[in-house]
């Protein structure tokens, strides 16, 4: 969701401009990893996997591979995947967990709210966007009511994010006895510690009690109010025009996580605010005893802008370097560097079948013909390009040879990796593979695939658009 930028220029402000000088100011580099689409970094037997009760031995942890393998049909890919991918995040893979796909915005805030309607002793939420709108304050109602009745409530909210919600909204929660933390506040005399305008918190994560954790890709505003996955429309066979974003339904992914991983999402919410505070939280039971919920394998994933970590950079090209059967993937934004295309190329190359959604129409235009300026060498190299009608698509989530999962903040471009605090979930099991392969087909369906052929006949204006929006793509 990028309309703060919009935003920020309509206003016409001494913020804006301060936030447009902070873009052009210098140019970050993503770091050389060519090496990542060699072999694998890790051999098997070097894999951390933890539970409640400590490290998996060398034997449970190989057991426990093999039959998630054989259970995927892929006895040796799942190793590659997860090889490579600790050697890169040097985080461990956590056990035992129950991870609930979350298909739709009206699904993700109705099961959220669910959460937070339950919680006893605390409430950890983190997110880029929270609107003065219907959602948005029913749940800050919900908060405020929770807070009144003991439990604990921290909200971290980004500075450029929530530009567009009034102070008054804010200062509601704050009297209601709820902690409030601005992430890089536009004015920089408001802001503790370290500042840098470029630098968002893009996160967005619930954690309530240290039992349940929350990710995606969903934020909190009106825009999730509709299901978009209602329409039973045939996709046409060549794009129609698209709907206006303010009024189409978003179409974007979540999830719910129980069991021990939890405790790695909140260990990052805690930091964060440690980092932007100056000081730890305290007060609540934020790690309390956990159990095995479930079977699936999780690893948290969080990067931090000021601390130049690549590591959900390095864990995509990794693990389109690894790929041996399929790569499917859906991306809200995508202006990635030369090493992103190349390993998806490189897949397509070697026989893996590469598919990828877009959007057909989007809330920033530059991005849309930034991404399409993409197509003719995606295209030629064998992979499948589609755009996405009837919703504006905003998740980030891909699904790798039937066993290796993602879903997160965190898009195909330059400011994810660069310049936000990002955060995906991992998921290792091939029952979640198989649930987001349904999601991906059901996406597919309401779709157009863009051809070669098609492309090549797109007119002249398109053509030069798509050159002039890729000459800023840094910015985007």
């Amino acid at each position: 969701m990028r309309y703060p930028l919009r935003l920020l220029c309509t206003k016409r402000n001494a913020s804006a401009l301060l936030f447009l000088f902070s873009l052009m100011a210098g140019c970050a580099a993503l770091p050389d990893v060519s090496y990542l689409r060699n072999a694998s970094l890790a051999q098997p037997q070097q894999l951390r996997i933890i539970t409640t009760r400590g490290e998996l031995s060398d034997a449970r942890k190989q057991s426990l591979l093999q039959d998630m393998a054989a259970q995927a049909g892929a006895t040796d890919i799942l190793d590659r995947h997860v090889a490579a991918e600790e050697a890169i995040s040097g985080t461990p893979l956590v056990a035992g967990n129950k991870v609930t796909l979350l298909d739709d915005g009206p699904l993700t805030i109705r099961a959220m709210r669910d959460a937070i309607g339950r919680a006893r002793d605390h409430i950890n939420l983190e997110t880029y966007i929270i609107e003065d709108d219907e959602v948005g304050r029913a749940l800050s109602d919900l908060l405020i009511k929770k807070r009144a009745a003991g439990v604990q409530v921290n909200l971290i909210h980004d500075g450029v994010g929530t530009l567009g919600t009034p102070r008054e909204f804010f200062d509601r929660l704050r009297a209601g006895g709820i902690a409030v933390l601005e992430f890089n506040p536009v004015d920089p005399s408001k802001a503790k510690g370290k500042w840098d305008i470029n630098q968002r918190d893009h996160r967005k994560l619930l954690v309530v009690d240290g039992r349940v954790a929350f990710t995606g890709g969903v934020n909190i505003s009106g825009v999730y109010g509709k299901s978009a996955l209602l329409s039973r429309r045939p996709p046409p066979t060549v794009p129609s025009a698209p709907p206006d974003a303010g009024d189409a339904a978003w179409r974007d992914t979540h999830m719910r996580i129980e069991g021990p991983a939890v405790a790695e999402f909140q260990k990052m919410f805690l930091e964060t605010w440690q980092r932007k505070s100056g000081h730890a939280l305290s007060g609540a039971q934020y790690f309390p005893p956990l159990k095995a919920e479930g079977k699936a394998l999780v690893r948290a994933l969080g990067s931090v802008a000021e601390k130049a970590d690549y590591t959900i950079y390095k864990t995509y090209v990794s693990a389109f370097a690894n790929a041996d059967k399929s790569v499917y993937l859906t991306t809200a934004y995508f202006v990635p560097d030369r090493q992103i295309v190349d390993a998806m190329k490189d897949a397509a190359r070697r026989g893996v079948e590469v598919k990828l959604i877009f959007p057909s129409f989007t809330d920033h235009a530059l991005i849309l013909y930034a991404s399409r300026s993409y197509y003719d060498e995606l295209l030629e190299a064998g992979i499948r390009v589609y755009e996405r009608n009837t919703a504006l698509l905003h998740a980030k989530t891909a699904v790798i040879d039937g066993v290796w999962s993602t879903i997160g903040s965190t898009n195909l471009d330059m400011r994810s990796f660069l310049h936000n605090d990002e955060l995906n979930a991992v998921v290792l099991s091939a029952d979640f593979a198989e649930r987001m392969e349904a999601l991906f087909e059901r996406d597919l369906r309401e779709s157009t695939e863009i051809t070669a052929l098609q492309w090549k006949q797109r007119g002249w204006l398109d053509r030069l658009r798509e050159w002039g929006a890729r000459l800023f793509s840094y910015w985007l």
